[in-house]
């Protein structure tokens, strides 16, 4: 049960955000739940759209709500290669890292992590960085031999973060981890928020993008789906291209004791305050 009055939650709440009677109703839900928010897409290129985040989950902490944040890095990752003259190759989505690009991926992505925590502590939030060289909670073994240093989680230590969390501060998670023989791996960040959502049996995994969500073949968008309806406008060839395997991955969080997976829009003002504290909601809902 919060213990947030009124007067509090309007000093709060960004004026054209979601409203009072709302945010009530919704913290209710949400008392001692995990919320795990995935960043991705244009706002982490973007400055405004990432300062515009960060007060959003300034806000959400606020409120009393668990966050846990976990980032990618991958244009930042393609900008730093591109200025070392480095060509870097992709399969299905996935970059092929090698020992070379390994050290650049892992400094770009831990840069990048201190630089959203000391965002977050400019505004008087507490967050702690977790990454491959600090506090690693992530254990991977290879994606496959052809992609090198790329990983995908086989465990994930939830004692670390629990520490954190009850420390009263924010975990932010790089998409980074470390195989058995402490050597880092990249890995796919919607793959890092799937198995954390799942270890740690999150209310709400959110994933921003730069999709509004998923839209029907009249490109409108669909607020809530399934699994035999995602299957469904898969086989339709409504759902494609890079969206089959973002929503498979969804259905899978939600098969797996996560309530719902949401595919928000990180382009669109307070989307993440929308999602979670208005009825109307923002973006698609994936329930299993």
């Amino acid at each position: 049960m919060s213990s947030l009055k009124e007067e509090d939650l309007i000093n709060i709440l960004p004026k054209d955000g979601p409203t009072v009677e709302e945010t009530t109703k919704y913290l209710e839900k949400y008392t001692e739940d995990f919320i795990i928010i995935k960043m991705g897409g244009s706002v982490l290129s973007s400055k405004n759209l990432f300062n515009s985040l960060i007060q959003d989950i300034v806000i959400l902490k606020k409120l009393g709500l668990f966050i846990f944040l976990i980032h990618g890095g991958g244009s930042k990752i393609s900008k730093k290669l591109d200025d070392l003259n480095i060509k870097s190759n992709f399969i299905n989505g996935l970059r092929i890292t090698d020992k070379n690009i390994i050290s650049i991926v892992e400094d770009t992505l831990v840069n990048f992590n201190k630089e959203i925590v000391k965002a977050l502590k400019n505004q008087s939030c507490a967050a702690t960085e977790v990454t491959s060289k600090e506090n690693n909670v992530i254990i991977v073994k290879p994606e496959n031999d052809i992609l090198g240093y790329v990983g995908k989680p086989t465990n994930i230590k939830a004692d670390i973060l629990n520490k954190i969390v009850n420390a009263n501060k924010i975990p932010v998670i790089a998409s980074l981890g470390l195989d058995e023989n402490d050597q880092t791996f990249n890995i796919n960040a919607d793959s890092v928020a799937a198995a954390i959502a799942k270890k740690l049996k999150a209310r709400r995994l959110l994933i921003l993008s730069d999709v509004e969500g998923v839209l029907d073949k009249d490109k409108k968008l669909i607020s809530e789906i399934n699994s035999m309806k995602a299957k469904q406008l898969v086989n339709d060839g409504v759902i494609s291209g890079g969206m089959i395997p973002k929503i498979n991955n969804c259905l899978d969080v939600a098969k797996n004791g996560v309530k719902a997976v949401c595919i928000i829009d990180g382009r669109k003002n307070h989307s993440i305050l929308f999602e979670l504290l208005s009825d109307k909601g923002s973006g698609t809902l994936i329930r299993e």
